[in-house]
């Protein structure tokens, strides 16, 4: 009998098959003829490999087959069969090109009951029938396909086409000899295979669904974009929020990561009710994020003839700081960014730290931003708040960006030394990433959440002593010292820049108001006791309000300011400023001393009371100066060890006068040893001698900071001569000509080279 190996198919018993001719591997010129018998087998494994050889094709076939009979098949392609009973092929030939095999029929044991078997087959159909018109080929099916069955086996048959079951499913039920456990097992498997599809169907129905959906969506959003364009076109006053930011977003020039955030914040601002609190939160951040500069500037060269000339204009003196801004830009000229240093100005007040930042901008053609530092405890302030927070908002770093409007300014950040640490973070450490060249070029404040170049901005730090800024972030700076004036340069400020400031400020012009030859150098002397010119302006500014009102009064009579006048325009009494005596006793010694405003002397006191030795100090010192106390007793010890018994049997007391002010540094020590070294020889020093510096226990003088102003306030003293450490020598070049040129100065290295200039050694 003629075998026809069938793959992918469950081959049954009693049932009509269609069988596709590409699943049966069969010569279409050897197709059987109609009402011709053939045992159809299904085939274990349906690649290719199965039509090699007969040897091949024996390995691959099932034990058994199912006799049937050929048919006229009402499709096209297909092969109809009408199956019958279950056969065991043996002996497997090659015959003609066709495969030949003997047959040994198989009979079904339990045989269906026809009742049972219609009740299953009704239900079964039922369900596939309903199943069936969900499905778009459904009603062509059930008109054509399902009037012609008529079992269980029949629709397993008929489903067998569209469901892939496996090798083992299709064994067992060709193998199983019960008619009942066969139909049990079909029925199982069309239940399961119909869960299946109908599962496959739902999913892809609401897969549909959500497409369609989305469509829509989409489809909707065009329209109100468009109609919102067309709105926009016709009232632009009157354009919405979100079209607003949508319109900012296409023209900012942001980087991936900042894009990708403000879509993200645009898209919740779409789903929030304009009522609602986030709204107004989120708006705030699209409006922040998009109204900064986030395109790099093209290069813009620097004229340094120019800038020279606006910082002379605007500043008197500042040699050394005119010098290394003028090297800045030069290298900025160069390199075509902001490079170098970030440069620190360190200073009295008043001295004209801050406003040299005015200067600086106009001279490069960049706007100017100033950030005050000062009394800042917090974290945030510069890193900014996270907006998970109420009332978030921007670090002062990215806020004076996007006020200025661009993102390359000149950044003045006054009074870094003035940070304080706190519970809520240390902004010192905060700042460190904004003036590293190396990190601020990503700088993320927490508001933003994203990264900004802040490596085009020019920053300039300002301070008044650099012994309160963290090491760190010291190291991170170039400190530039901003001396005090002298006497010389405050009268050129006061005339060029500070009096016709005042003038103007009152309404007045330097016709209506004279100020007689000399009377500047009395305000500045009489009336102002500081290294910057802060007090000067503000006594010429009482000046001009007063000639103001007289000017009123007078009906616009010229006025004239002379030296007798001079008390009845100005508030207040003339500063008594302390002088050096022309002598004084033994044991008190002229010092200097510096102050946040500026230099200054003060003369230490000391003096012998009956006792036991007891040193006593007083007014106010710091733990330094107590130290070189200390430090000036021993070496007086050694170096005058005949006085030690007269120590022995009397108390010490050391004064530092203005006992209301705290005292404390490095740089009193050569002014303690001399004054004791005087108390205890009883030799007087020349008042008019001042000295600075700090001693070792082996009597070697150390280095002291401060001293231009510390010359100047001699000076001013009117000291004649100063003893300075030698260490300090190369420190002069700060001192203004006409200082070092007014006192003599000498370098010492040892407590003795001092003590003879005191002439309390021989020299």
């Amino acid at each position: 009998m003629q075998v026809i190996p069938v793959r992918g198919r469950a081959i049954l018993p009693d049932t009509t098959l269609y069988i596709h001719h590409t699943e049966a591997m069969l010569n279409d010129d050897k197709a059987p003829e109609g009402g011709e018998q053939v045992l159809l087998v299904p085939i274990k494994d349906a690649s290719e490999d199965a039509q090699k050889d007969l040897e091949t094709i024996q390995s691959f076939l099932f034990p058994m087959g199912v006799l049937a009979v050929s048919a006229e098949s009402m499709f096209q392609d297909f092969l109809a069969f009408s199956t019958d009973t279950r056969m065991i092929w043996s002996d497997l030939r090659m015959e003609d090109g066709v495969l030949q095999a003997d047959v040994t029929p198989i009979e079904d044991t339990e045989p269906m009951d026809p009742f049972d078997a219609g009740m299953r087959y009704a239900r079964l159909f039922d369900s596939y029938a309903s199943f069936l018109e969900e499905l778009p080929a459904g009603p062509i099916i059930k008109a054509h396909i399902l009037p012609k069955l008529r079992s269980v086996t029949d629709l397993f048959a008929m489903m067998s086409i569209w469901l892939n079951w496996g090798e083992e499913d299709i064994e067992q039920l060709l193998g199983e000899d019960s008619a009942m456990a066969r139909t049990d097992k079909m029925e199982s498997m069309l239940r399961e295979s119909l869960a299946s599809l109908q599962l496959s169907h739902d999913g892809a129905m609401e897969r549909e669904t959500e497409n369609v959906r989305y469509y829509r969506e989409n489809a909707i959003r065009k329209q109100i974009a468009f109609l919102e364009k067309q709105l926009d076109e016709m009232h632009p006053d009157a354009i919405s929020d979100i079209r607003m930011f949508e319109k900012r977003l296409e023209k900012a020039k942001m980087n991936d990561a900042a894009r990708k955030e403000a879509n993200r914040v645009l898209g919740r601002l779409k789903q929030e009710n304009e009522h609602s609190p986030e709204y107004g939160l989120l708006t705030d951040y699209l409006d922040f994020i998009t109204s900064l500069d986030w395109e790099e500037a093209p290069f813009a060269p620097i004229d340094l003839e120019k800038a020279e000339s606006i910082l002379d204009r605007d500043h008197y003196g500042l040699k050394e700081a005119k010098r290394r801004v003028i090297e800045q830009i030069a290298v900025i000229n160069l390199t075509k960014h902001v490079s170098g240093s970030i440069l620190l100005f360190v200073g009295s007040p008043g001295t004209g730290k801050t406003s040299i930042g005015r200067s600086v901008a106009e001279a490069m053609g960049r706007e100017y931003v100033r950030v005050s530092l000062g009394g800042v405890r917090d974290e945030a302030d510069i890193r900014g708040h996270r907006r998970t927070y109420i009332g978030a908002m921007p670090g002062r770093i990215m806020d004076a960006i996007h006020k200025c409007g661009n993102n390359h300014p000149v950044m003045v950040l006054d009074e870094v030394d003035k940070l304080c640490a706190s519970a809520q973070g240390d902004p010192a450490s905060a700042l460190l990433e904004v003036l590293d060249p190396e990190q601020n070029g990503t700088f993320t404040d927490h508001y933003m959440n994203v990264p900004y170049d802040l490596s085009h901005v020019f920053f300039i730090c300002t301070a008044n002593t650099t012994s309160s800024i963290p090491e760190p972030l010291l190291n991170r700076m170039e400190v530039i010292r901003f001396p005090g004036y002298t006497a010389v340069e405050k009268r050129e400020i006061g005339e060029r820049h500070l009096l016709p400031k005042a003038l103007e400020a009152v309404g007045l012009t330097k016709k209506e108001l004279q100020l007689e030859s000399g009377v500047m150098d009395q305000i500045i002397s009489s009336y102002t006791a500081e290294a910057g010119v802060r007090g000067l302006r503000k006594q010429l500014d009482a000046l001009c309000r007063q000639a103001a009102v007289r000017s009123w009064k007078q009906q616009g009579k010229r006025l004239r300011v002379t030296k007798k006048n001079l008390a009845s325009f100005l508030e207040g009494h003339p500063i008594h400023h302390v002088t050096v005596p022309e002598s004084q006793r033994a044991g008190v010694v002229t010092g200097l001393a510096w102050t946040a405003a500026g230099g200054d002397i003060l003369f230490i006191e000391t003096a012998l009371t009956e006792g036991n030795e007891v040193l006593e100090l007083t007014g106010q010192l710091g733990d330094v100066m107590k130290e070189s106390a200390h430090i000036a007793l021993s070496l007086v010890r050694m170096l005058f060890p005949e006085k030690n018994t007269r120590l022995k049997k009397h108390n010490l007391h050391i004064h530092v006068p203005s006992g209301a002010v705290p005292k404390d540094g490095p740089s009193a020590g050569i002014t303690l040893t001399t004054a004791l070294a005087s108390l205890l020889t009883e030799k007087s020093v020349d008042p008019s001698l001042a000295m600075t510096g700090e001693i070792s226990l082996h009597g070697r003088v150390t280095a002291i900071g401060g001293l231009p102003e510390k010359l100047m306030a001699a000076l001013r003293a009117g000291v004649k001569t100063v003893l300075i450490p030698k260490e300090n020598v190369e420190d002069l070049e700060d001192v203004p000509a006409e200082v070092r040129e007014a006192l003599t100065i000498h370098p010492v290295e040892t407590i003795e080279e001092v003590l003879r200039f005191a002439g309390i050694l021989e020299k």
